[in-house]
């Protein structure tokens, strides 16, 4: 403060802010609690943001498969390939996609989500563009909506096939093989019933009926 180039400076800002009315006053220490609070403000958490679900389910010879892409807010993705073992219709391999993708997201944590898919029917049939008409469909779209439910906000929309590659090839690989043996693929399982008791009924007295209560509800016989 002893060098005159430096109280010549000091004198030019006096002067020019002479003409506000300044009130100084030291400044406090800033608390961690201003930080935290800074972060909880500033950063929203990935559950809050948008997920992107690519499905696909097409019918091969083989079998049937389902492919599910899962893309997190900031990039990741997670890939599921499932092989369905029971007998379903192209048609209703297509809403299996669908349950699965959500059943999906709803595991790994994403509470906003958008789903695409590239069949038209499937997704006008969801928004309620297109009737369903038969049965099965009719009780496939409650229990998407039903599933559905447990997000914050979730939507479908159709996209092209060529845009949906990857969830397609991830469901042939299931479809084809009796085994999936690729490091890019995060679960791989055979499905017997991803539906619940309501479009599958079966008695008491079946010999299935212990199975679905293990699959469905993770119950073990008394014996």
């Amino acid at each position: 403060m002893t060098r005159s180039e430096v109280s010549g400076r000091m004198f030019k800002w006096t002067f020019v802010l002479g003409e506000y009315d300044i009130d100084y006053k030291p400044r406090a220490a800033i608390k961690v609690q201003a930080l935290s609070d800074f972060l909880l403000e500033m950063i929203q958490p990935y559950e809050e943001e948008v997920w992107r679900v690519f499905v696909d389910g097409p019918s091969c010879l083989s079998g049937c498969g389902v492919g599910v892409v899962i893309i997190a807010p900031p990039g990741e993705n997670s890939k599921l390939a499932l092989r369905i073992d029971s007998r379903v219709t192209n048609n209703e391999v297509k809403y299996e996609a669908v349950l699965i993708g959500i059943q999906a997201a709803r595991e790994i944590g994403a509470s906003r989500i958008i789903l695409y898919f590239d069949s038209q029917s499937v997704t006008e049939h969801i928004k309620g563009v297109y009737e369903a008409k038969d049965d099965r469909m009719l009780k496939y779209l409650k229990l998407i909506k039903a599933q559905a439910e447990s997000f914050v906000d979730w939507s479908i929309e159709q996209i092209p096939r060529d845009e949906n590659g990857e969830a397609d090839a991830l469901a042939k690989i299931a479809a084809s093989l009796q085994e999936v043996n690729t490091q890019e693929v995060l679960h791989v399982t055979r499905l017997i019933f991803s539906m619940d008791e309501e479009i599958f009924p079966v008695s008491e007295d079946s010999w299935m009926a212990r199975l679905i209560k293990f699959i469905v509800h993770k119950e073990l016989p008394e014996d």
